[in-house]
């Protein structure tokens, strides 16, 4: 069987009323807990998380009930049954744009090819958890559709460029709505087969994709294309040979810092610990909350008192050590707070930077924590040289706003 050699292509797409969008769009699944997922969606019988957070419906519900399955099923079927998503009828593709605080990303909505997501040309930087990839894989095969698109990132070039914004100067949007949080939220379909054939050409010239934010999304769909092909499903044109994604250009893009907080100080007292730290970093105190603009700087909140720390040695040239996220984890959190896999160890969390420094110091003081750490953003272009030199990154290396909503196209899993 032949497979496309193309990143992406155009699809059917199944899109929420424009006049319905704010109520029913949601963020993504995974930037709120179960709790806050409840409270967004009190009184909003449509919102798209009672699709992408189903628990919050299913009473007691347990990480992987099969209930919370088929109530998001239901919620789906629902919202399609009443006319409130209507599906293209012929494949397309769309813009997206976002603007946030003046700033604007105009990204491609696409179908891309799980071949190419083997293959390599989509270019990840994260390990994945099973747990997770099971809960997706799952909700995927009980809904037949992705719903929740992947964040993608690809270099910019001037002639797509040129081609996406000349559409958006031309077309209104068919979507266009301002969101709880500020950001815009607008969608254009395009529908004019000579443009959808440039923007693929244009995106298959760049030669790769690489995941901003997704992995999991990404690795259950190719569990899903992969359960069908061995059930015998082999066309190479059925949609479950791709996954929904949304390509934004490295050029508009902002990578807010994703900060660390740690339980305890692995035995030391706070004399101990600084004492410790000092074996590796330059200790300032500051008068105010630290946000670190240079490589191996990091701002430190402990016993209510913030500090500078500036990294002593050798900074590493391999694009993984390079990273601050890899300093501080080599240099500090496991020498010296005992912490050797950030992924698992109950003692870490992490904090988006979309939250403010003053969520540290909220954490810090409630003793639910012993001391946060505030990053500096890793750049893009630190991104994509992790994931060309097919590396990975410490957990939690990038926070992307603004984020994407759930409901505003959907890829359905059948023809």
């Amino acid at each position: 069987m032949s497979r496309s050699t193309h990143l992406i292509r155009p699809f059917r797409g199944l899109r929420v009323r424009p006049e319905l969008a704010a109520d029913i769009t949601a963020p993504p699944y995974d930037v709120m807990n179960s709790e806050e997922a409840r409270q967004m969606a009190a009184g909003k019988p449509d919102s798209f998380l009672h699709v992408s957070r189903p628990e919050i419906d299913v009473p007691g519900a347990r990480p992987g009930d099969p209930a919370t399955y088929a109530a998001a099923r239901a919620a789906f079927e629902r919202l399609i049954r009443e006319g409130k998503l209507i599906r293209d009828e012929q494949p397309r593709l769309y813009l997206y744009r976002l603007t946030r605080n003046g700033r604007a990303q105009l990204g491609i909505v696409a179908e891309v090819l799980v071949q190419a997501y083997l293959d390599g040309r989509v270019r990840r930087h994260e390990f994945t958890r099973p747990d997770k990839e099971d809960d997706r894989t799952r909700h995927v095969e009980a809904i037949n559709a992705n719903s929740g698109p992947v964040f993608l990132i690809y270099r910019d070039r001037s002639a797509l460029h040129g081609l996406l914004h000349d559409w958006v100067d031309a077309h209104a949007p068919d979507v266009d709505f301002v969101a709880d949080d500020g950001v815009r939220h607008e969608l254009w379909v395009i529908d004019d087969s000579d443009v959808i054939r440039e923007v693929v050409d244009e995106i298959e010239a760049g030669g790769a994709l690489y995941i901003a934010d997704g992995h999991h999304r990404c690795a259950a769909a190719a569990r899903v294309c992969q359960t069908r092909r061995n059930q015998g499903a082999n066309s190479a044109d059925a949609p479950w040979e791709a996954f929904l994604g949304v390509a934004f250009p490295d050029s508009e893009l902002e990578i807010l810092d994703y900060n660390r907080v740690v339980r305890d100080l692995n035995g030391l007292d706070e004399s101990e610990f600084l004492e410790r730290i000092r074996e590796s970093f330059a200790v300032e105190p500051a008068d105010e909350p630290v946000h670190p603009s240079n490589h191996g700087e990091f701002g430190m909140y402990l016993g209510g008192k913030w500090y500078r720390l500036r990294y002593l040695g050798k900074i590493p040239t391999d694009p993984v050590g390079h990273l601050d996220v890899s300093i501080l984890a080599t240099e500090l959190l496991d020498p010296v707070l005992g912490i050797k896999d950030a992924r698992r160890d109950e003692r870490i969390n992490f904090v988006g930077g979309i939250r403010g420094l003053s969520e540290l110091e909220r954490l810090v003081d409630s003793g639910e924590y012993a001391v946060a750490f505030a990053m500096r953003p890793t750049d893009i272009d630190e991104l994509l040289a992790v994931a060309d030199a097919g590396e990975v990154m410490p957990p939690k290396s990038t926070w992307f706003e603004p984020k994407l909503r759930d409901g505003m196209v959907i890829q359905q899993l059948e023809d």
